[in-house]
C-alpha cells in the first residue's frame, strides 16, 4: 500500500528538516568553530544561521510528528478507557493540536507580513532579509497546521464508517506492541 500524499510529502519536509540541521547549523558552525580555533577569526555569523536553521527546521518537521504519531502523549490513564470514552479523549486532543497549529500558522503569516513591508532585514553584517528564514519557517508551520486539521477530519469520518482500526491509525494512540513492531519492520529494510 503507498502512502498518500499528505504523509509523502510530510516525510519528504522532514527530509529537508534533516538537511536544514545538517547544512544550515552543524556546517556553518564546524566552520566558525575552525575558524576561530586556527585563524582567531571568524568566517560565518554560525549562531544567525543556525538560529534560522534551528526555526525552519521545527516548522518543517511538525506536520511528519503528525502523520506518524510521533509526539508526545502522557495516555496511561486514557489507553484503559472503554472505546467511546477514548475516543472522546482522542479526538478532543486532535481538535487541541489542530488548534494550536491554526493558531501558529496564523501569527507566523501575521510576523511574516509585517517583515515584508517593512523590508526587514537582520542586524547583523549579513544582513538577511527576514522574509527568507520567516518564509520557511512558515510553510511548515502552514503544512503543519494542514496535517492538524486532517488528521481529525478523518478520524471522525472513520469513526462514522466504524473503522475503529482506522480511527486509532490516525489520531489513537499506538500500544506498546505496535510500536515494536513498527521499530522491527523499519530496521528489516536498514542497510
Amino acid at each position: 500500500m503507498t502512502e498518500p500524499l499528505p504523509q509523502r510529502l510530510s516525510r519528504w519536509l522532514a527530509w529537508v528538516a534533516g538537511a536544514v540541521i545538517l547544512f544550515g547549523c552543524a556546517v556553518p558552525i564546524t566552520i566558525d568553530v575552525a575558524m576561530r580555533y586556527f585563524f582567531n577569526q571568524s568566517a560565518v555569523d554560525s549562531f544567525e544561521i543556525s538560529s534560522y536553521g534551528l526555526a525552519i527546521c521545527i516548522g518543517l518537521g511538525m506536520a511528519f510528528t503528525v502523520t506518524t504519531k510521533a509526539h508526545i502523549r502522557v495516555d496511561f490513564l486514557a489507553a484503559r478507557l472503554p472505546f467511546p470514552l477514548r475516543a472522546a479523549c482522542d479526538l478532543l486532543a486532535a481538535f487541541a493540536l489542530a488548534l494550536v497549529a491554526a493558531a501558529l500558522a496564523w501569527f507566523a503569516w501575521g510576523t511574516l507580513e509585517q517583515s515584508w513591508s517593512m523590508g526587514a532585514r537582520s542586524m547583523s553584517q549579513m544582513r538577511v532579509p527576514l522574509v527568507l528564514p520567516q518564509g520557511l519557517w512558515w510553510i511548515g508551520l502552514f503544512w503543519f497546521a494542514c496535517m492538524a486539521v486532517l488528521a481529525p477530519v478523518q478520524a471522525v469520518l472513520r469513526l462514522i464508517r466504524g473503522d475503529r482500526a482506522g480511527f486509532d491509525a490516525v489520531v489513537g494512540s499506538a500500544d506498546l506492541d505496535a510500536e515494536i513492531a513498527e521499530a522491527v519492520h523499519a530496521s528489516d529494510g536498514a542497510p
